[in-house]
């Protein structure tokens, strides 16, 4: 019996998200092994992106992509011989769109405070409730 999808966001620069796009992997958590070991086949991942570039300062503040879990294994690759990130196989969704976050935020219950909610992404990476993760996606599919 397959267990129910679990729901994560995760946080990165649009092309860090963009990259695993293209190669078809999420990477998290500044490429740490541990969030990663709890993601299962099957389930959900939203991103949210705060900034446009990793080493940029221009905000972006949209959804950018959306992706389910394809692999069970969490693989490592070197970037550099400082940066050896952990990954794991996804499969993107390719029928959406990058939306403003502002729009959602009275709809999200994982943003508790609707004022400062830029605080809910300071973790980089959380479990969110199906509801939280379908409106979502809804908005990000809509025309």
């Amino acid at each position: 019996m397959q267990e129910k999808p679990v729901y994560w966001l995760a946080v990165a620069s649009r092309d860090h998200v963009l990259a695993g796009k293209e190669k078809s992997f999420v990477q998290v958590s500044h490429g740490k092994p541990t969030s990663l070991e709890r993601m299962k086949v099957g389930d959900w991942i939203v991103y949210y992106s705060p900034k446009i570039t990793y080493k940029g300062s221009k905000a972006c503040q949209r959804f950018t992509a959306v992706a389910r879990i394809s692999g069970e294994d969490v693989f490592q690759v070197s970037m550099s011989e400082n940066f050896k990130p952990f990954r794991k196989k996804a499969e993107f969704l390719e029928n959406i769109h990058e939306i403003e976050v502002r729009p959602l935020i009275p709809e999200l219950d994982f943003i508790k405070d609707k004022e400062h909610w830029g605080l809910e992404f300071r973790n980089g990476f959380r479990q969110i409730s199906k509801k939280d993760f379908v409106l979502i996606c809804q908005k990000m599919s809509a025309d």
